[in-house]
C-alpha cells in the first residue's frame, strides 16, 4: 500500500505581536486591525513510500515532521497539494493519547481502545497481555494522574501495539519509551510489526533506529524536503550538518 505525498505545503496563521494592554486589544479588535502572521510547517513536500517500504522521517525539532504524520493520517488538511493513500488502512501511533488522568489505568484501555476502533471482546482478549507488557500488573486500578511519565508511556504502547500490524504504520517517536529493558522490549515488537509485511513511516530522533530498521530515509529541514534516498547517506548527511559540517 503506496503513500504518495505531492507538492504538500501547509501554513498555519498565528498571532503576531501582541497588544500591551487589553485597551489596545479592544481597539485593535473594534478596528480590525488584529495583527497575524503565517507560519509555514511544510513548503512543497513531495515523496513516495513504496508498498512494504519502511521510511524514517528525521529533522530537528519544528522542521515540520508532525505535521506531515498528521496530514497523513487525515487529522489535518494541508493548504497545498495532496497525499494518495488509504486512510482505512492507516493505524497512526503515538504514546499516551486520549488518556483521562482522572480515570484508572483499566478504565483508559477501553477509553482509548474504543477510541483507536479496538472492540470490548478484543480487550478482554487482549487485557493481561497488554498490562503484562507494560508491567503495570497492581496499578491498573490507581488513577493514571497518579502514574509517572514513563508509566502512562508504556501502558499507551503496549495499547497501541496491541493489535495485529495494519497495511500502513505511521509511528510518531515511539521507540524512545521507558527505561532500556521495556525500550528493548517495545524495539523488539515494532521490529515484529514492521516486518510483517506493513507500509511503514516513522518519526525518530535516533539515527541508530533509522539505520536499523529503515529502508529510506527522509530528511526534513524547516520544512523543506532536503534529502530522501538509503538510510546510510541521508543519516550522514544529516550528522554531517549537525555537526557543522555543510551536509
Amino acid at each position: 500500500m503506496d503513500i504518495v505525498v505531492r507538492d504538500v505545503t501547509m501554513r498555519f496563521r498565528r498571532a503576531g505581536e501582541e497588544a500591551a494592554s487589553l485597551k489596545e486589544a479592544v481597539i485593535r479588535r473594534i478596528r480590525r486591525r488584529d495583527r497575524y502572521e503565517t507560519f509555514t510547517a511544510l513548503d512543497h513536500v513531495s515523496f513516495t513510500v513504496g508498498e512494504g517500504e519502511v521510511a524514517g522521517i528525521i529533522g530537528a525539532n519544528g522542521s515540520g515532521k508532525s505535521t506531515l504524520l498528521k496530514i497523513i493520517a487525515g487529522a489535518l488538511r494541508p493548504t497545498q497539494g495532496r497525499v494518495e493513500a488509504d486512510r482505512d488502512k492507516i493505524q497512526l501511533l503515538t504514546l499516551g493519547t486520549g488518556f483521562d488522568p482522572e480515570l484508572t489505568g483499566k478504565e483508559n484501555i477501553y477509553l482509548s481502545g474504543a477510541l483507536t476502533g479496538l472492540s470490548k471482546e478484543f480487550l478482554d482478549e487482549k487485557y493481561e497481555a497488554i498490562v503484562q507488557f507494560a508491567g503495570l500488573e497492581g496499578f491498573m486500578e490507581e488513577k493514571v494522574r497518579k502514574y509517572s511519565s514513563g508509566m502512562v508511556s508504556r501502558l499507551g504502547f503496549a495499547l497501541a501495539t496491541a493489535a495485529d500490524a495494519p497495511e500502513i504504520l505511521i509511528l510518531d517517536e515511539v521507540l524512545s519509551v521507558g527505561d532500556l529493558f521495556f525500550r528493548k522490549k517495545s524495539e523488539k515488537r515494532i521490529r515484529e510489526m514492521i516486518h510483517g509485511g506493513s507500509t511503514v513511516l516513522m518519526v525518530s530522533h535516533s539515527m541508530a533506529v533509522i539505520r536499523q530498521n529503515c529502508t529510506k530515509a527522509i530528511w526534513l529541514e524547516k520544512g523543506k524536503l532536503r534529502m530522501a534516498g538509503a538510510p546510510d547517506r541521508v543519516c550522514a548527511s544529516y550528522e554531517g550538518m549537525r555537526d557543522g559540517g555543510t551536509g
